[in-house]
């Protein structure tokens, strides 16, 4: 929650910016850590995220492993203080630089998604008198029940290797000298809030943990994938993580005897953020009544991109409420933040927050336009 204190101190400071409540961070992550420790799971917090520094660091102090998809995240992760043996290397499109870095840098393992891939890996490996350590990402053809865009576990995808190709991949590990049998990796999506889709996944879990230890592979760890969502309209509102993480206990097979590692990013760090922008005219239109912002899709690309949708807050006016559409200055019609938003009277000037900014908000900052985006402000500063 932004307190009327809160935003009296970030009128000193040039818009447009991202704030972050480090205090919900840190409880965030410690009752994240809390609940996992208690079931006796492993938390690795997913980069993409959110790679701020400062964030990183934080969630680093909490013991928890790094989940990256590429090699200067990788590089980062460790950087900002992850250790090296809890950083995983995912993602389907791995170069050989990457390989080569993640190798040197003796990374927990790869998250391996072709049978090409798996062969590359083994060949930089061997070159460099490495055994690289590999599990298994599985495409379970679960449907996650969230935006067709970040939906990642259904068989029409570039993500994961098929079923109908696990017997011959397993085959080919099997003759490689240089990689080294981990685990196997789940990720059907993103932004899920329908908690039984999970209950499916654990079942898929099941039939392939018993379809591999058939076969004499004892996966060491099972990674289960993250996708936990937030509450877009109430950014205020914790993320169910006990009730969550219960789904795996409850509905995971009891023999089986790997540790169960997830990948949590949106549901770790998206609460924390806000996007703070000021007013910079209000419009009126034909049917509808323009506020416009100095913040856009350049500062936050998901409404544009998915057509998501994220709580608006005039943290100045008192007014009575009116409806508006909150846009952007980019020279692109979708820099729109949201149509017929609820907000009270608004007025040139008055300062803005977008919540539930904190996740794949900075991170896919850029600058078209020629656009600047502000430093961010932690709570802690103020």
């Amino acid at each position: 929650m932004i307190t009327k204190d809160i935003a009296s101190k970030l009128k000193a400071h040039q818009t447009p910016f991202y704030y972050y409540d480090t205090e919900l961070l840190k409880e965030t992550l410690s009752v994240v850590s809390g609940e996992a420790s208690i079931r006796g799971f492993h938390v690795h917090y997913a980069v993409k995220a959110n790679f701020n520094p400062v964030i990183m660091k934080t969630i680093a102090g909490y013991g928890i492993g790094a989940d990256c998809v590429s090699g200067n995240e990788v590089e980062h992760a460790i950087a900002c203080g992850f250790a090296a043996g809890e950083t995983v290397f995912a993602g389907v499109g791995k170069s050989d630089r990457e390989i080569e870095k993640a190798l040197d840098l003796g990374i927990k393992c790869f998250n391996v998604e072709s049978a090409a891939e798996l062969e590359v890996i083994n060949e930089i490996a061997g070159r460099k008198g490495k055994l690289a350590a590999v599990a298994l990402r599985i495409n379970p053809n679960v449907e996650a029940n969230t935006i067709k865009h970040i939906t990642t576990g259904t068989d029409e995808n570039k993500f994961g290797i098929r079923m109908a190709e696990l017997e011959r991949v397993t085959g080919l590990m099997a003759d490689y000298d240089n990689i080294k049998f981990h685990g196997i990796h789940f990720h059907i999506g993103s932004q899920i809030t329908d908690l039984k889709v999970y209950r499916n996944l654990c079942s898929r879990i099941n039939d392939l943990y018993g379809w591999f230890t058939e076969r004499g592979l004892e996966p060491e760890d099972i990674n289960v994938g993250g996708g936990l969502g937030v509450s877009y309209d109430d950014p205020d509102r914790f993320p169910p993580f006990a009730e969550y993480f219960d789904v795996f206990r409850n509905h995971l097979d009891s023999r089986i005897r790997s540790t169960i590692s997830f990948e949590l990013g949106r549901s770790l760090t998206a609460n924390c953020g806000s996007l703070i922008s000021r007013v910079l005219y209000v419009k009126p239109g034909a049917g509808e009544t323009f506020v416009i912002l100095d913040a856009g899709m350049t500062e936050l690309l998901r409404p544009a991109l998915y057509h998501a949708s994220h709580r608006i807050e005039n943290l100045d006016s008192e007014g009575p409420a009116r409806k508006y559409t909150v846009v952007g200055p980019v020279c692109e019609t979708t820099d729109t933040f949201g149509k017929s938003i609820p907000l009270p009277e608004t007025r040139r000037g008055d300062l803005v927050a977008i919540r539930s900014a904190g996740a794949y908000g900075e991170v896919m900052a850029s600058g078209y336009n020629m656009r600047k985006l502000e430093p961010s402000v932690f709570s802690d500063e103020l």
